[in-house]
């Protein structure tokens, strides 16, 4: 794990040289992504920086303990037993934070839901979906847009489509894809009977910008009409 920790802050520090380089300011794609991958290893290497400065301050308690006696001694005990229960937490969070990340999870997403099996009770699940997730977006200060909606005449939906924007958004809601099931008494039900109805979830990363070099000396261009009658 600390090898892995050196070097992760090996190449924090290459990268905040660079961002500091004239030339890579002016290369926007090339300090676009250099910036999303010193804030991707921020976390780590603060809370490294942490592990670094709490073992520091054990060791220093340690030699405390050593030399001195009385009040002083037991002040030192004090603090190296604090410092080794704090570096064991560090330790667990480093172990989480180095976690290969999804290299999709900060990339906004575009999620579509389909009402499935049950009719117009249904469309009204697929409305509920969508109300949930709009609600959470927002609570959770992401940006969220319609693009598409296909409406029921009881204000449900047999399709609709939004995409929602902000940091971390794909990794918040990539989990939701696949279909989701709901059994309950629903409001075009006259007999109080449960119904069992399903609606289909798809959350897709937002797709980069690709730029793409055109040769027209690889176009051919042909020109066809119809010899027959109407042509």
């Amino acid at each position: 794990m600390f090898d892995k920790l050196l070097e992760a802050e090996n190449r924090f520090n290459e990268i905040e040289k660079s961002l500091e380089d004239p030339e890579t300011v002016s290369n926007q794609h090339l300090f676009t992504s250099l910036m999303k991958e010193y804030k991707s290893l921020t976390p780590i290497i603060e809370k490294y920086r942490e592990y670094k400065k709490t073992q520091s301050d054990m060791e220093g308690a340690k030699i405390l303990m050593e030399e001195e006696t009385g009040e002083m001694y037991e002040i030192a005990v004090e603090e190296y037993k604090d410092c080794k229960a704090k570096i064991e937490g560090i330790e667990e969070e480093l172990k989480i934070l180095l976690i290969p990340k999804d290299p999709n999870d900060d990339k906004n997403v575009v999620v579509e839901i389909r009402a499935g099996a049950g009719g117009e009770e249904a469309a009204l699940f697929a409305y509920d979906l969508y109300r949930m997730y709009s609600m959470y977006a927002q609570a959770n200060n992401f940006k969220f847009e319609l693009t598409n909606a296909n409406e029921t005449g009881l204000k449900g939906f047999k399709e609709v489509t939004f995409m929602i924007s902000g940091e971390g958004a794909y990794s918040r809601f990539k989990f939701e894809s696949g279909v989701h099931r709901v059994q309950r008494v629903p409001e075009t039900e006259s007999q109080g009977r449960v119904q069992t109805s399903t609606a289909t979830v798809a959350v897709l990363p937002e797709a980069e910008d690709v730029e793409v070099e055109l040769n027209m000396g690889d176009v051919i261009v042909e020109t066809c009409k119809s010899s027959g009658a109407g042509g």
